[in-house]
Order: C-alpha cells, then sequence, then structure tokens
C-alpha cells in the first residue's frame, strides 16, 4: 500500500508561486484567489514537513530560508511531472500543453529564439513557453533554483551538476568595418591585427574566451571600447573604431549604425565554442521540455539551414 503523505499539489504550487513572487498579497493576485488562502495553504505546509519555509519581513516580503530553497527546486520538479501526468490520463490526442521554462544566453536570444518560438508555436500550439534571457551565471542560477527547465547557452560559466547537450559547435572569426584595407580577405590571421584597437564584448566569461582567442596568437591588444551589447560592438566596429572577436553571424552586415562590416574566417587554430542545451544532471526531463530540445536540435544543429550563423 502507498504511504499518503499529508501535503497538496495545491499547497506545493502556493508555496511556489509565494516564493515567486516576494509576498503573499503579489502571490494572491497571481493566483486570483484571497491572500488569507495562500497564507494558510503555506502554513500548513510548514506545518506538515515540520519545518520554516519562509523568513516573513514585515513590509520587505519573503525570504525562503534553506529549507525553503531546498523544497522550491523539487517542488516546481513535482508540479511540472504533475502536469505531463494529467496530460498523458487525457491521452495523445490534446497534445503536449502547459508551461515550459526556457533560459537563452542574452546575445543567442535573437539569433535563435524567433525560429524556435515560431516553430513551437505551430507543432505545439497549447504549449506555454516562459523564456529567460540572460547572462552565464544567471542561467546557471537559474537552473540549480528550478527557475527554469533547461537553457540555450554557449558552454561557458557552467558549474558542475549541470548536463551539456551539444546542439550545435561555432567557430569565432573576426569582424572589421567593410571598408577596412584586408575587409576582402575572406580569411585572416588574428597577428595580422596585432596593432590595431580592439573592440570587446565584455560580458562575464565571453570577454575571458574572446580575450584568450586572440592573446594566445601572441597578440596583447589594445581594448578602445567594451561593451555588453552585441550590436554596439558591431556597429563601433563598422564605424571603424578597431576589430572584433565574434561567434554569431547574423544574415547581413549592415549594423544599427548603417555602416557595415566584414566577417573574415580566423585562419588561427582554436576550438570552436559549444551552443549547448543545458539542464540540471539528475533530473529527469517533462515530455514539454523534451519537445523544445528536440526542436533546437532540429532548428540550430549541424544540418539546419544556416547553423553556423547562429
Amino acid at each position: 500500500m502507498t504511504e499518503a503523505v499529508g501535503f497538496t499539489l495545491a499547497q506545493l504550487r502556493y508555496f511556489v508561486v509565494a516564493a515567486e513572487a516576494g509576498s503573499m498579497t503579489a502571490a494572491a493576485e497571481r493566483l486570483l484567489i484571497a491572500q488569507s488562502a495562500v497564507s494558510t495553504a503555506v502554513s500548513n505546509l510548514e506545518h506538515e514537513l515540520g519545518v520554516q519555509l519562509f523568513i516573513r519581513r514585515k513590509g520587505r516580503g519573503l525570504v525562503a530560508t534553506p529549507a525553503g530553497e531546498r523544497l522550491l527546486l523539487q517542488a516546481r520538479e513535482l508540479l511540472s511531472h504533475a502536469l505531463d501526468l494529467a496530460a498523458e490520463a487525457r491521452g495523445v490526442e490534446g497534445g503536449l500543453s502547459g508551461p515550459v521554462r526556457l533560459g537563452c544566453f542574452v546575445t543567442v536570444a535573437p539569433f535563435v529564439l524567433p525560429r524556435l518560438l515560431a516553430a513551437a508555436t505551430e507543432r505545439h500550439p497549447q504549449l506555454r513557453i516562459d523564456v529567460l534571457e540572460g547572462e552565464a551565471d544567471e542561467l546557471d542560477r537559474a537552473l540549480r533554483t528550478g527557475r527554469i527547465d533547461s537553457a540555450i547557452t554557449y558552454d561557458l560559466g557552467l558549474g558542475s551538476g549541470i548536463a551539456r547537450e551539444t546542439i550545435a559547435s561555432l567557430p569565432a572569426h573576426a569582424l572589421v568595418a567593410a571598408g577596412h584595407p584586408l575587409a576582402g580577405r575572406g580569411t585572416i590571421d588574428l597577428a595580422e591585427l596585432a596593432h590595431e584597437p580592439f573592440v570587446l564584448l565584455d560580458l562575464p566569461h565571453s570577454r575571458d574566451y574572446f580575450w584568450s582567442l586572440v592573446t594566445a596568437t601572441g597578440i596583447t591588444p589594445v581594448v578602445r571600447h567594451r561593451s555588453h551589447n552585441y550590436e554596439a560592438v558591431r556597429s563601433l566596429v563598422a564605424l571603424g573604431h578597431g576589430f572584433s572577436v565574434l561567434h554569431q553571424r547574423p544574415a547581413t552586415d549592415d549594423t544599427y549604425s548603417g555602416a557595415r562590416v566584414a566577417t573574415l574566417a580566423l585562419t588561427n587554430e582554436h576550438p570552436p565554442l559549444d551552443l549547448v542545451l543545458a539542464r540540471m544532471d539528475g533530473v529527469r526531463q517533462t515530455a514539454r521540455s523534451a519537445a523544445i530540445t528536440h526542436l533546437a536540435h532540429e532548428l540550430l544543429g549541424p544540418a539546419a539551414p544556416l547553423a553556423g550563423r547562429a
């Protein structure tokens, strides 16, 4: 006989929403129920589990205790699988439905999200994909806390305990202004740009990676400009402020400034950077999340059209 538990899925759901909203009042507004119902559900859950889940700060909202943080990850996973169980019970006719929480590295998002969301809407119209765009550290934290189910990101800045599934391997390229003397070459050795100023994409982990690519050739570049904005870097290069090294390659050489850039393949030997689908190791993937993983491979993998432009 299966042993019964003393808490309900509704209590877990109210707890998760309260943790995400940061207050009982905000959680009640999201759930469209009375605040007292949320407070009672969380209090009953704490009583049943014998732990304090929140520190309640008057006028300052809720802060999850260590026990609350541990439960939050498990509760999100349990609620997600409960949705899968309900869908399976209804049969396959209704198709996949419910939320998918997807993270995406901030500079990758413009290249992959529009295609991915469009394909998901066409094939799985009942899925609701909630997207979190962020840098590597933010995506790492979001995976560990269960805020997202998976993330499309570069294999940079992800800690231990996170499984990576390679979608594509992308080589770096040099970027110069369209009017640069070497713009028509097609390929270049980075050493040829040794005496030119460098425009650095200044994101955590990314900046170290790009800097290492350049310095590995014996160059110690002078950084003229830094920007965390990918298009700002392209525009600065287009207007002659220096060269850069990037991975993503848009379908056009036009920039926001109106000027154009030229992309040069590198003759330097260096490993490509993997674009990966990351998720917590040991956490079972839901059918909804697995469907998005399949689409990501189909649309962004080596066999996909223009995969190298991701």
